[in-house]
């Protein structure tokens, strides 16, 4: 069995951390060039920073964001947020970054994953999908893929996308819960273990982590290669060493 990875992930608006519910209602949380350092400290696997209004603000990357927190990352540090062309990532890896996270613009334009693949590598190219439980027996999917922070629907099965992304050569799927996004609930293990069984490509699951038994079941129920967490890390209430510690404890392979 492959290490599970953990992951602490940087919301940032207006050059700060922020976390929220739901995708909304958010509060500051850190600095995110201090979060980074400290999560590098503590062993974090890798790092995920998202500019969560770029593409709902028609704008790209924040460079200048990327590049102070570029400084002190000493582990893998994947980067999303008004990515829109293999350009655009190129300036990202010019700057330090390891992989690149698109998610709108897959959608929007679904020929930029296979070119991403092609041209820069597939192994640094992760797809964010975000993703909301609709009803039973309604006409929308059960499982629906919304874009632009959950803002807007699309009409297309969570599933049907992720097949779709392995098929165009991403090298692994980041999915995230609108439903339990901020709730500390636990992950939606429905879609995780769904989008994980359905492909082979690493899913990490995202939304909802509350307590360590979260971690768990998102990788013994859920099915997930990583667990991303924020709300838990950035505010104290589980630290990366307790989450491997945990983890390991209970067969499952994490990096000491």
């Amino acid at each position: 069995m492959k290490e599970v990875r953990i992951i602490p992930c940087l919301d940032v608006k207006d050059g700060r951390v922020v976390k929220g519910i739901n995708f909304v209602n958010l509060r500051d949380a850190r600095d995110p060039v201090e979060a980074a350092h400290a999560y590098c400290q503590a062993g974090a696997d890798e790092l995920v920073f998202l500019d969560i209004f770029a593409t709902l603000e028609n704008r790209r990357t924040r460079l200048e964001w990327v590049k102070k927190v570029a400084r002190k990352v000493t582990i893998p540090f994947a980067v999303g947020g008004g990515i829109r062309s293999t350009s655009d990532m190129k300036e990202l890896f010019d700057l330090g970054v390891d992989k690149v996270s698109i998610n709108t613009a897959a959608v929007e334009n679904p020929k930029l994953i296979k070119e991403t693949s092609n041209e820069l590598g597939r192994e640094r190219l992760v797809v964010a999908i975000d993703g909301r439980k609709n009803p039973h027996k309604g006409h929308l999917p059960r499982l629906e893929v919304v874009v632009k922070s959950g803002s807007e629907a699309t009409g297309m099965g969570v599933v049907d996308w992720a097949k779709r992304v392995e098929e165009l050569r991403a090298g692994e799927i980041l999915l995230t819960s609108k439903d339990a996004d901020g709730t500390k609930e636990g992950y939606d293990l429905e879609m995780t273990r769904a989008v994980a069984e359905a492909v082979t490509i690493p899913v990490i699951a995202s939304g909802g982590a509350g307590k360590l038994e979260h971690l768990y079941e998102a990788v013994t129920i859920g099915k997930a290669s990583a667990v991303l967490a924020a709300s838990i890390f950035h505010f104290g209430e589980i630290s990366i060493p307790e989450a491997k510690r945990y983890l390991r404890e209970r067969g499952i392979a994490v990096k000491i």
